[in-house]
């Protein structure tokens, strides 16, 4: 078999961003894709999976062996404690993402020798939103935020070594990622979706479980797959950073009858629920829906893992006057990349996908 003319190493590939990034990147003529993660996901044809644990840096320089003819990266792989949010601030969950970035680079670069591009995710936590309000619209040219975060750790591992290697690298700042995956800490359209179909399941309206409105804005995973093919294959993304947003802005409250009609609900009242709290007691109710509508056997836990924490967040539970939080999209346009999501369109497609999918009911 002839040899693409690129090979794209997926790193976090079950993840949402990893796994839009994958089916973009498979979708492309002129690209080979590995997929690399702990756990095997469903992968589109032609696609190699690369079972590997970063955190274990004797694995990592084993399946190197495998991986010489990788020419680009995309670093999407992330650890997160089960206590999300408090995770965020904590050394240890910083000192493992560094460490399975370091392991990966260790052990890729003697034997990629033609690496090219790494393209490593951060977010909107760079620009310190979960410390303090950040200034609206936050811009990639600001100083670093004075806050520890592994974001920094691991930008700084490339920064150091990129003048010394043959590959440049490009950071991408999504925010409020839409996309599928199955278990992952921060999908809130899988969150949401679950709830609504609980709501349904008691007879309620779909009740906003959150608490003021405030501005936000949103990120579609298959946008951030082609922000990612822009950075490996264009010189002026070279070490450069950008934020990658849809475009437009979101207020979670008027997407809301919208997302009511989609499961044909009533848009109920705001009624702040504490997702975290509330929703793990209803396994049973799941397991019901599950069986009635034939839907893949996994559990809420499974599905959802701590995405209830990031959504409690996402939609301000508990605060009554949310500071605004958006993404400048200027400098990503302004540099040549001119794609954009309309987010209610993006937030329906992802909807669907998982009702496609059988993770959600119709």
């Amino acid at each position: 078999m002839t040899r693409k003319k690129h090979t794209m190493l997926i790193a976090g590939a079950s993840g949402v961003v990893g796994a839009a990034a994958v089916e973009h990147f498979a979708s492309l003529p002129d690209w080979e894709v590995l997929a690399l993660s702990r756990r095997a996901s469903p992968l589109p044809q032609g696609v190699r999976h690369v079972p590997l644990d970063l955190t274990d840096a004797a694995a990592c320089v084993s399946a190197a062996a495998g991986l010489g003819h990788v020419t680009h990266v995309m670093f999407a792989a992330l650890y997160e404690l089960p206590e999300l949010v408090a995770g965020w601030r904590d050394p240890q969950q910083m000192a493992v993402n560094e460490a399975m970035l370091r392991n990966l680079l260790d052990a890729l670069q003697p034997a990629a020798k033609g690496l090219r591009h790494i393209t490593l995710m951060q977010g909107t936590k760079a620009y310190g939103g979960h410390v303090e309000p950040a200034p609206v619209p936050a811009k990639e040219r600001w100083p670093r935020h004075p806050h520890a975060n592994f974001y920094w750790l691991q930008e700084d591992l490339l920064r150091d070594r990129q003048p010394h290697a043959g590959w440049t690298f490009t950071v991408l700042r999504p925010q409020l990622i839409f996309g599928l995956a199955i278990g992952s800490p921060m999908n809130i359209v899988a969150a949401i979706g679950a709830y609504a179909a609980l709501q349904r399941e008691q007879g309620l309206g779909l009740d906003f479980p959150g608490g003021g409105r405030y501005i936000n804005a949103a990120s579609d995973s298959r946008l951030i797959a082609r922000a990612a093919e822009f950075a490996a294959t264009h010189e002026i993304a070279a070490n450069e950073t950008y934020n990658v947003v849809n475009g437009d802005a979101l207020v979670w409250q008027d997407l809301w009858a919208g997302i009511a009609q989609r499961f044909g609900m009533e848009a109920g009242a705001a009624q702040p629920l504490a997702l975290t709290e509330s929703m793990p007691a209803q396994e049973a109710a799941w397991a019901r829906i599950v069986a009635r509508h034939g839907l893949r056997a996994l559990t809420l836990e499974q599905l959802i893992g701590s995405s209830w924490q990031f959504t409690d967040r996402a939609l301000a539970h508990g605060v009554a006057d949310p500071a605004d939080s958006v993404l400048s999209p200027i400098k990503l346009r302004q540099h040549g990349f001119a794609a954009c999501e309309d987010t209610e369109d993006s937030l329906h497609f992802w909807l669907e996908r998982m009702q496609a999918e059988r993770l959600l009911p119709r």
